[in-house]
């Protein structure tokens, strides 16, 4: 496993070992002792989820605040996405700077996304499945965003905003400059 920090304080690319032949490929998706040595962040999955989206389809950008902050560790099983992460820890040296990783199934890449960070995603390809471990359960009453064009973040896409598809809760999300954020 190889691992790389991203333009933003404690914010992972994890690139696994892959063992490809003939009959296809291996590889460990996961490894807390393999990640800690990597990262130095102790990470314990609680939860896993998986979402399937069309071309243009944009979730985000995704957090949850207080108590339940959560890390995550995002990874595309089919298809290719631009991922995002973007900094809201006011204490941090890279608060209000995003990262954008490409993942694809064929790259087989993961991001870590410590607590503290929103998440957010746009689809390439016609569809994209992700999985995502998450070290706390959701929470309804925790749950919050930051729309995707806030123009104090201002993150490039790479594609024009009419061919973004949101789901209604995306397209009412408060700008950052509206958010209460308890990390």
């Amino acid at each position: 496993m190889k691992a790389e920090q991203t333009n933003l304080q404690d914010c992972w690319i994890i690139e696994p070992d892959v063992f490809e032949d003939e009959r296809g490929y291996f590889y460990e998706g996961f490894n807390t002792r393999n990640f800690k040595e990597a990262t130095g962040f102790d990470f314990e999955v609680k939860q896993i989820n998986q979402s399937r989206s069309s071309r243009g389809v944009l979730r985000g950008l995704h957090f949850q605040h207080g108590e339940n902050a959560q890390a995550k560790l995002v990874s595309c099983l089919e298809g290719e996405v631009l991922d995002v992460a973007v900094d809201l820890r006011s204490d941090s040296l890279t608060y209000c700077k995003y990262s954008i990783v490409r993942l694809s199934a064929h790259n087989k890449k993961h991001l870590y996304i410590p607590k503290g960070m929103a998440h957010g995603f746009l689809v390439l390809t016609d569809h994209a499945k992700l999985m995502y471990q998450t070290d706390e359960l959701y929470s309804r009453e925790h749950d919050s965003g930051i729309m995707y064009n806030d123009p104090d973040i201002n993150i490039s896409w790479g594609v024009p905003e009419e061919e973004i598809i949101l789901s209604e809760k995306d397209q009412n999300l408060p700008l950052l400059k509206q958010s209460k954020l308890d990390f």
